[in-house]
């Protein structure tokens, strides 16, 4: 008799390190397992597979995948994972009846094997700010157990399984990676292309949950039309689109309350704007008791030309809450006292924690370690925060952490230090600059919300926007997979605070506080930067790449001026149109939005 011929099969990754955590519901209790991530050829076929540590040398792991036909699936509805799924891609997990799993050891019940062919997606999950998962799904549906590599090793994952699939961002989930064929036409761009992750980065997944605006759309992956449906299931029946169409244009279905303006929109010449002088007196604007007499005069003052940088640090109070408009100089003594004792309460729950209870929270723990990293490279270039033990790094320290006690649901996300910095400078005050951070982040806060829902929006109104304003230059855009303007991310999240110098983004920031002309000056501030950069895209061969390289070389570039003298001109072109579409009405604030019920 002849020996049964084993079945061929070729390792071509494998890191140690690498937990699987089994119940993170119930995390009261040490329940991740130590093992190996693995690639493996079986047959031609490339799969990944996980094993316990303690199960090397066993036999072939255990399969907890399904299948996509599930011909004859059970639903299972008792089925627990052990941790919280926190996206709406499945509603249910079915298990094939026809491959039932023999009993395993109790050392290797987690262990699995998952055919790339059957790979749908790859998503980053977070437990705590501790501790950061990668969490892969089956066609299926069924999300297998999340793993957590503790050595590093995730760029290295994703190189590997390139060789096999495309690892495709989603364009409206930024922590969503969803895997096709090579051959799908999907997408060209790899992650190295695209510069998703830094050489030194050890743990892809820290990076994606940390720094939301240098990688959730930093990495400015061709977004295309094709992935409109991305987060749709892919046996949904709406998933339709076929990888050959995804240059088609868009039905009005794709973008869910979204006006599509099929043609231009008949403007009127953009008229010519001009800029005024600073607002350089304060007192003669109060009266007797303090009282600001005109709120709205001072407001178009600053609109028009800014603030002297002598005054800023009294306006800038008003503009961003600190003090009402119409208080009295006793009044505001009255209101820094408290304010004072309030932020100083709040600042001692964080001080007083012991180092023996802060091991026992992951989230302050994080929040704490996330705010030294980011301090520690603010605008180190400026002379309040630079050199080494620098008491403006000790505030911006401290302000950062206080706030997490403020809004503890929020808490820190990166980005917020560099809202802060300016406050900081300019108050000179740690109190002061606080507040003044409520304030400005009650304006701002929901860009930082972990569904970056505001953000997508802002993304979409400011295409409508450039539809009214410049369709030709939205329609190339388009032609080249830019037309999301995802580019733009960094732009919008943290008001071109790394797009201009540090003085002209304490210029910029008190325009917008005014909230003249309307709330979504920012939007036409970004559309103007858009239209000035015209002429090097129009009848130019830039692809995709090109044209983020270009955007991304326009920082310290712009003048200010330039840009805002555009974004009124912008505004006060679309206002004077007859026949603008409601959409844009409602963006540019012509009319309100409807409130959703």
């Amino acid at each position: 008799m002849e020996p049964k011929p084993e079945t061929s099969h070729k390792l071509v990754f494998e890191k140690e390190g690498v937990y699987l955590h089994t119940n993170a519901k119930r995390s009261n209790q040490d329940t991740t397992i130590p093992g190996f991530i693995r690639i493996v050829e079986r047959g031609g076929e490339p799969a990944l597979e996980w094993s316990a540590l303690e199960d090397e040398g066993r036999n072939a792991a255990a399969v907890f995948y399904t299948k996509k036909d599930g011909e004859g699936g059970v639903e299972d509805t008792n089925f627990d994972p052990g941790y919280e799924p926190d996206w709406a891609v499945i509603s249910t997990v079915k298990r094939d009846q026809v491959r039932e799993h023999p009993p395993v050891k109790e050392t290797s019940q987690w262990s699995f094997s998952l055919p790339l062919s059957e790979l749908y997606s790859l998503r980053r999950s977070r437990f705590s700010l501790g501790r950061n998962f990668l969490v892969f799904t089956s066609r299926g549906g069924h999300p297998l157990p999340p793993l957590h590599f503790h050595r590093g090793g995730t760029r290295e994952l994703l190189r590997a399984l390139q060789r096999y699939i495309i690892l495709a961002p989603s364009p409206v989930d930024g922590r969503l990676f969803l895997a096709y064929p090579h051959d799908s036409g999907a997408l060209s761009q790899s992650f190295d292309e695209l510069h998703l992750f830094d050489d030194g980065s050890s743990d892809l997944v820290s990076r994606f949950i940390q720094d939301p605006y240098a990688t959730t759309f930093g990495g400015f992956s061709k977004v295309t039309n094709f992935f409109r449906g991305a987060l749709r299931p892919p046996d949904s029946p709406f998933h339709s689109r076929g990888p050959q169409d995804h240059h088609g244009p868009p039905s009005a279905d794709d973008e869910p309350g979204f006006e599509l303006i099929t043609c231009g929109v008949e403007l009127g010449p953009k008229p010519d704007v001009t800029r005024g002088q600073p607002l350089d007196k304060w007192e003669e604007f109060l009266d007797p008791e303090g009282r600001v007499k005109d709120p709205q005069q001072i407001k178009e003052l600053v609109f028009r030309g800014g603030i002297t940088p002598s005054l800023r640090k009294d306006v800038w109070k008003f503009l961003l809450g600190f003090y009402p408009w119409n208080s009295t100089v006793k009044e505001r003594e009255d209101i820094l006292r408290m304010k004072t004792d309030e932020y100083f309460r709040m600042k001692v729950q964080w001080k007083s924690v012991s180092e023996e209870q802060e091991m026992r929270n992951s989230l302050l723990r994080g929040y704490r370690s996330l705010i030294e990293r980011d301090v520690s490279r603010t605008d180190r270039h400026n002379t309040f925060f630079s050199g080494n033990d620098n008491p403006g790094l000790a505030l911006l320290n401290d302000v950062l952490m206080t706030y997490c006690m403020f809004n503890f649901d929020l808490g820190y996300v990166q980005g917020m230090s560099d809202l802060l910095a300016p406050l900081l400078f300019v108050t000179q005050n740690e109190v002061e600059s606080f507040w003044c951070l409520t304030g400005f982040m009650e304006m701002v806060h929901q860009n930082f919300e972990e569904s970056q829902e505001a953000m997508k929006q802002q993304l979409l109104q400011l295409s409508l926007l450039m539809k009214a304003l410049d369709p030709e230059l939205l329609d190339y855009l388009d032609s080249q997979d830019s037309g999301s303007l995802c580019f733009c991310f960094r732009w919008l999240l943290i008001w071109f605070k790394r797009e201009f110098s540090f003085e002209d983004i304490l210029s910029l920031w008190e325009v917008l506080w005014t909230r003249l002309p309307c709330e979504n000056f920012h939007l036409l501030m970004a559309a103007s930067i858009l239209e000035s950069q015209r002429g090097e895209f129009i009848g130019s061969d830039h692809d995709f790449n090109t044209i983020l390289k270009h955007i991304n070389e326009l920082t310290m570039k712009l003048d200010l001026q330039t840009v805002l003298r555009g974004a009124e001109a912008n505004y006060l072109q679309l206002a004077c149109c007859k026949e603008l579409p409601v959409k844009v009405q409602e963006v540019i604030g012509l009319v309100r939005s409807p409130q959703p019920r």
